[in-house]
């Protein structure tokens, strides 16, 4: 499936290293003040080539709106928009026509579809989730309206933790670093991994803030079940926690339970969410990436005909992919919460009568 949500659904199309990528962005509601200049910053946020610490490919990732907007507001109608690719070299890529690429969605491609689009991944490529930010910036001005906010930053790159989370500095930092402090050494380690032909790992630590009680259809629908997997469908990632995680497994109840006063919950261990439904405190999320698979090291492999050979690779990739997918987890975190919201809207007969009275 190409396509996630259920009130406010969006598909995606595009490869790596084909003429454009796009989405589809259904289920807007009108009169939403469409704001074009902060769609694109969410995007130059996400492009690559801003510094040494991300891939060298240039994409300007110019975003333009097809339809379902008229005179700056949302028109109730599809909301289509393109980004042309602009910097592609498929031709770095024609070593490994017919070489599986250790770490990637190569093999399993080609052994479900038959066909080995080589350009960087094709469709599996991580340039794909430039449509899920664009689509996620509609979300976000959805949620602004509503007085809820997204954000993130990186908590830790190689092992290397942040000891704050400094949402504020995140956002002026190069690496989107959450612990200034932590970041000189987070980008050692990630100039050190580049300079000997490798990379490494990180984390993406989302924060949700005004979100009210009762988003979360259960039990089918959980809010955390769908925010996990809207994060484990990004590439490179391997786990997702909601607040405090596979801490909890190590937790007594007595600890791990956040206890209930008249002004609100004295803690936070559920991460804003009980039962599948959000409880009206912060959503915290910490979503792990996996190092970039695209390393320039000699490494081991078969073909397309199970001929084991041994390959470099070559290209334009990132050393840490979890600094440009921070800003593709707090797309997909507005786009869960903004059709959360729309769900939701029915869950009390006095909301319908309010509505239409």
């Amino acid at each position: 499936m190409n396509s996630f949500g259920i009130k406010l659904r969006f598909s995606t199309f595009g490869e790596s290293h084909g003429k454009a990528l796009g989405c589809l962005l259904d289920g807007v509601p009108a009169g939403l003040n469409i704001d074009e200049e902060f769609i694109q910053s969410e995007l130059d946020r996400r492009k690559p080539g801003k510094s040494e610490f991300e891939t060298a490919r240039k994409e300007d990732d110019k975003v333009e709106i097809l339809s379902g907007v008229f005179e700056g507001k949302s028109t109730g109608t599809p909301i289509a928009m393109v980004i042309f690719n602009t910097n592609q070299k498929s031709k770095d890529y024609t070593n490994i026509k017919d070489i599986f690429r250790p770490g990637h969605a190569d093999f399993t491609y080609f052994h479900k579809y038959g066909i080995r689009d080589y350009r960087g991944g094709g469709r599996s490529s991580a340039r794909e989730t430039a449509a899920r930010v664009a689509a996620g910036a509609i979300a976000k001005l959805m949620l602004k309206d509503l007085g809820i906010s997204v954000k993130s930053g990186i908590s830790e790159v190689a092992g290397i933790k942040s000891e704050v989370f400094d949402y504020e500095s995140a956002k002026n930092s190069i690496i989107y670093a959450l612990d200034s402090k932590a970041e000189v050494t987070q980008k050692e380690a990630i100039l050190k991994a580049k300079n000997e032909h490798d990379s490494v790992g990180g984390v993406s630590r989302v924060l949700i803030e005004g979100v009210p009680i009762g988003l979360g259809q259960p039990l089918y629908y959980k809010l955390d079940g769908v925010l996990a997997d809207a994060m484990m469908g990004l590439n490179a990632v391997k786990a997702v926690e909601i607040g405090d995680g596979v801490l909890s497994a190590r937790a007594t109840g007595s600890t791990n339970n956040d206890a209930i006063r008249a002004d609100g919950f004295e803690s936070n261990h559920a991460g804003g969410i009980l039962g599948g439904i959000s409880n009206g405190d912060d959503i915290v999320l910490n979503v792990y990436f996996k190092p970039t698979p695209s390393i320039f090291k000699e490494q081991h492999t078969v073909t397309t005909s199970n001929e084991e050979v041994d390959f470099s690779l070559k290209g334009r990739h990132d050393p840490c992919v979890a600094i440009r997918g921070t800003v593709v987890c707090e797309s997909m975190a507005a786009l869960v919460i903004a059709d959360m919201l729309l769900l939701n809207m029915g869950s009390h007969m006095q909301g319908l009568v309010k509505y239409y009275n």
